[in-house]
């Protein structure tokens, strides 16, 4: 059982961020955001996969007073994504966003900090500060002779100390690299420094095959040790293949629960069944059910029994046949070409049973 950091808590729209919420989950858009309904309907699909805070990118005046319809019709919190121009946060706060996501060192004097400031305590807008190893300060690369972790901290650090003295705690922090051990190692470094909670995620991580094992590895080692959370899974492409990654990545750690759990083996000499081809058509078939249930499907007897025994329906192979276990018990022994519409039934069963349960 993980025990989480204890921190802060924001809230970002609907959404409470910090120790006392469950990790939340967000992407970004990836559309031109003045397409006030190209990016309407990538935000509801990203919502239907499981999105639960969802930034846009405002890199003029015009994307920014697209974000009042923008919010306006989106399912989930929006967070503007501002780069230098303060101005462009008034106006992203004016028009009904959710949170900001600005770093105050970079936008220019006192006064325009102040101004951005005074608008976030008065729309109740919370602050990420996002630091990235990728845009460091000059000075700080100097001091400590390239990007390491506490250069990432000192950064952080330094936009924290500006807010508050300000007054503003509303603030959530990310200190991303696409480099997994300094990104683990500067989380590690400022958790132990602050108490507001922590955005996780590998900046710059790559596509789907290359992102997906280096934000599970970062952002995954951090969560098991009770640091994070909100996480972005950060994919080269369309943000639509990042929810399931995160979902995983929270439901392996037993964060979340989501539908249903799919375990198998890898397979060896002693399989007598086509497994590979069986797990994926039950994954492909079940793909809709939303009730946690943990499904066990294995190749031979040797942990097959034992693993279909702790799930809540499973199948142990033979030779040409498997058995169906429900709860650890048998119920069906039934040939290899039927075995597939059988446990797809019986699993629909068990799902249609929880929710007359629930009803």
């Amino acid at each position: 059982m993980v025990t989480r950091r204890k921190t802060k808590n924001i809230r970002v729209g609907n959404v409470g961020i910090g120790s006392d919420y469950p990790i939340s989950i967000q992407s970004m858009t990836n559309t031109d955001t003045r397409d006030v309904n190209k990016t309407i309907e990538q935000i509801k699909n990203l919502t239907a996969e499981g999105c639960e805070i969802i930034r846009v990118a405002v890199p003029d005046a015009e994307a920014a007073s697209c974000l009042k319809n923008i919010c306006l019709l989106s399912p989930i919190p929006v967070i503007a994504d501002i780069h230098f121009d303060y101005k462009l946060a008034l106006i992203a706060m004016e028009n009904g966003i959710s949170g900001l996501r600005i770093n105050p060192g970079n936008i220019g004097s006192k006064q325009k900090v102040q101004e951005v400031v005074k608008s976030a305590q008065y729309h109740n807008v919370p602050i990420r500060i996002g630091v990235n190893a990728g845009s460091l300060e000059k000075e700080l690369l100097v001091k400590y002779q390239g990007v390491t972790a506490d250069a990432l901290v000192e950064s952080a650090l330094g936009h924290v100390g500006i807010l508050e003295d300000l007054n503003f705690d509303k603030i959530k922090i990310s200190l991303k690299a696409s480099n997994v051990p300094l990104m683990i190692e500067g989380y590690r470094k400022i958790a132990e420094k602050v108490p507001y909670p922590l955005h996780l995620g590998v900046t710059e991580a790559g596509n789907l095959k290359y992102g997906t094992v280096k934000s599970a590895v970062g952002i995954g080692a951090l969560l098991a040790q009770g640091i994070g959370d909100t996480i972005r899974v950060s994919l080269t492409g369309d943000p639509l293949q990042e929810i399931p990654v995160a979902k995983e990545i929270l439901r392996s750690l037993g964060l979340k629960k989501y539908g249903v759990e799919i375990i198998s083996c890898p397979t060896c000499g002693r399989c007598q069944i086509d497994l590979e081809k069986l797990v994926e058509e039950v994954d492909r078939s079940i793909g809709d059910l939303q009730k946690p249930l943990k499904i066990a499907i294995m190749g031979c007897a040797v942990n097959g029994p034992g693993e279909a025994r702790e799930a809540d329906l499973g199948i142990a192979g033979g030779k040409g046949e498997g058995l169906i276990f429900k709860k650890g018990q048998v119920i069906a022994k039934v040939g290899e070409k039927e075995l597939l519409p059988a446990f797809i039934e019986e699993i629909k069963k068990l799902g249609r049973s929880d929710e007359n349960e629930n009803e």
